[in-house]
């Protein structure tokens, strides 16, 4: 079946809100993104502009002095400016992808980003019960891919991945979480 379902806030993403009200408010999603149609199209434009997997550009977020539930609170301002990567990994999610489309970015040879943004995909839309059976057959996966915004932290597709399924933290965001039965299953695993 080459249809997709969606887990959890079909709406959100299960994005974190301050992400999400940043990315739906960013020119470059807005204005940008809005003109790409495609699958194609958007793949050319992570080939071009994605250079990271953190939520934020670096340096943009503006955190000293808010702290407690006062922090970020004021939705867009005090968030920074959102990575291209979250802008096309929420694009990817407003084309509806297919099982065929997202197998196609896992299994992309021209960008660790390209595939980066396939799997981060996966972790933020499918039932954690199916996150094994995408995550395993990549596991020693040794493409490199420097995940932090600036550069500075080279990880292996397979070690990042592997990560996603044990740690909930992502650069000051954190994914869904997984029901502690098929975490305790996962943590078996790995």
């Amino acid at each position: 079946n080459n249809t997709l379902a969606v887990w959890g806030n079909e709406k959100t993403m299960n994005l974190n809100n301050l992400i999400l009200t940043n990315i739906q408010s960013s020119p470059y999603f807005k204005i940008n993104l809005f003109n790409l149609k495609t699958y194609h199209e958007v793949i050319d434009e992570i080939y071009y502009k994605v250079s990271h997997l953190e939520p934020w550009e670096k340096g943009s977020r503006k955190t000293a002095g808010q702290t407690g539930m006062c922090g970020g609170v004021r939705g867009v301002g005090a968030g920074g400016i959102v990575s291209s990567a979250y802008c096309l990994l929420y694009k990817l999610y407003t084309l509806k992808l297919t099982r065929k489309q997202l197998n196609g970015l896992l299994t992309h040879s021209d960008s660790p980003y390209i595939r980066g943004l396939g799997f981060m995909y996966i972790r933020y839309t499918q039932p954690p019960a199916d996150l094994w059976e995408w995550y395993e057959p990549y596991f020693d996966d040794d493409e490199e891919v420097d995940v932090k915004a600036g550069g500075g932290h080279v990880m292996l597709i397979g070690e990042m991945i592997r990560q996603w399924l044990v740690k909930l933290e992502w650069y000051s965001t954190l994914f869904p979480r997984i029901p502690v039965p098929i975490q305790k299953d996962i943590d078996s695993k790995i």
